[in-house]
């Protein structure tokens, strides 16, 4: 019997190290079945085995010019701007938790946050709008826009919010406007087909798309229609949600059957377009998934479910295709794209040349930094801070690399990590888990 202790104790000391009690790597996290499913129907999905999965060390000499860094006072569009992209944010990188607020619903949140005038704004499932002050440090306003016979259903509200006033749009059709501070409905209208896409405005226009892949300019003031572009429609539906990036002269359209479109800011007109999907089969395994397009410079970044490209924004024209895709948002910074591929690479690219500039293991680089043995993370976001590269992990870690590829620092957020952050007056701000505010220093 002593015996037997003696050896299960050795077998369990030698399955424990370091790693596992820092519960950096994903293998520490528990992954619910619903996460599971969410996957199975790219369950056929692989990588291709001439996808890219080559570590390159950096180009000998090679100068990034950096931009300075940025006090941010806003955020009011889910993904912080027109183009999608992100710039250099100024942050305190103290780590510390300076304030957590009281729950805010008792209901799922939205994964994203939006930030105007010393207000966070979310939105949950019962399709609650939360409007909290940080002044007040309390919510001031919870707006439910919806009859009793839509109590039970699950909403899926889309926000972008601009002088006060927050446009919805959701997955029963609905669109609307509402001034937070007035609390009053500006306009409301029923388009009777479930929306599926971010939000964007330009001037007078509100644009967005539903899942038949058409694409709307809406006027923002009243609520009509000012256009509709429609496009090619998939008969069966995956988790990949319409995409929309602007800038000032082309609106920027990637739709579920993979089609990208530019259409003309002004005439609503199209410019041009290009299908990115590599097989037009509709069997389940073939389905297109794209990510969430950037553009910066006159170039136009587009992931899709084996490859990135980099495009012309003002021809449609494919500068580059590289066998690797994105795993999360990509960021661009000046000449250079920053980006995670499916295989776990940090990769940077020269956007004039199309070099990769450098292709790093992020699991070596973690086990690496940690002395321990090799296992996988999984990313949440990808930012620039404090003229770093911040890898914000699902198990609320951060991974502090430097621009040259180098991992400098790991961090654990002082307080559990569920929405997006966003960098507002060089603080953090996200929910946790109990849809709690935090806001770390």
């Amino acid at each position: 019997m002593k015996t037997l202790f003696i050896f299960l104790s050795i077998v369990i000391l030698q399955s424990c190290s370091f790693d596992n009690k820092s519960g950096i790597w994903n293998s520490e996290t528990k992954i619910s079945k619903k996460e599971l499913d969410s996957f199975k129907e790219f369950k056929d999905l692989n990588i291709s085995n001439n996808s890219f999965n080559k570590e390159i060390n950096i180009i000998d000499g090679y100068v990034f010019k950096i931009p300075e860094t940025f006090n941010n006072s806003k955020w009011i569009d889910i993904f912080y701007d027109k183009s999608n992209n992100l710039v250099n944010f100024e942050y305190k990188d103290l780590n510390q938790k300076s304030f957590k607020s009281r729950k805010l619903t008792k209901d799922k949140i939205n994964e994203y946050i939006i930030f105007e005038d010393k207000h966070i704004i979310t939105n949950d499932v019962s399709g609650n709008i939360n409007i909290y002050s940080l002044l007040e440090n309390r919510t001031i306003l919870k707006f439910n826009f919806y009859k009793k016979k839509y109590k039970k259903m699950s909403k899926k509200l889309n926000l972008i919010v601009e002088n006060n006033i927050i446009y919805s749009s959701d997955n029963l059709g609905y669109l609307y406007a509402f001034d937070y501070k007035k609390e009053k409905i500006i306009w409301a209208k029923n388009f009777k087909i479930p929306f599926r896409s971010n939000l964007k405005i330009f001037k007078d226009k509100l644009i967005l798309s539903n899942q038949n892949n058409e694409l709307y300019f809406i006027n923002k003031t009243s609520g009509d229609i000012l256009n509709l572009i429609p496009t090619e429609e998939t008969t069966i539906k995956n988790d990949f949600i319409n995409n929309i990036s602007l800038n000032e002269i082309s609106t920027f359209f990637l739709n579920t059957f993979g089609s990208l479109y530019s259409v003309d800011n002004e005439t609503m007109q199209i410019n041009w377009f290009l299908n990115l999907n590599q097989s037009l089969s509709l069997s389940p395994s073939d389905l297109f998934f794209g990510g969430k397009l950037i553009n910066s410079n006159n170039k136009i970044v587009v992931s899709t479910n084996n490859n990135t490209y980099v495009m012309d924004t003002d021809t449609g024209a494919i500068i580059y295709k590289k066998n690797f895709s994105s795993l999360i948002k990509p960021l661009i910074i000046n000449d250079n794209l920053f980006l995670i591929s499916k295989n776990d690479l940090l990769i940077s690219i020269d956007l004039k040349t199309g070099k990769i500039i450098y292709s790093y293991d992020i699991n070596k680089k973690i086990a690496q930094f940690l002395n321990t043995k090799k296992k996988k993370a999984k990313f949440k976001a990808l930012y620039m801070i404090n003229s770093k590269l911040y890898i914000f992990l699902e198990n609320s870690y951060v991974l502090k690399f430097k621009i040259d590829g180098n991992l400098e620092e790991i961090t654990k957020l002082p307080s559990k990590l569920n929405s997006q952050p966003i960098v507002i007056e060089k603080n953090l701000i996200y929910f946790d888990f109990n849809n709690r505010v935090s806001i770390i220093n």
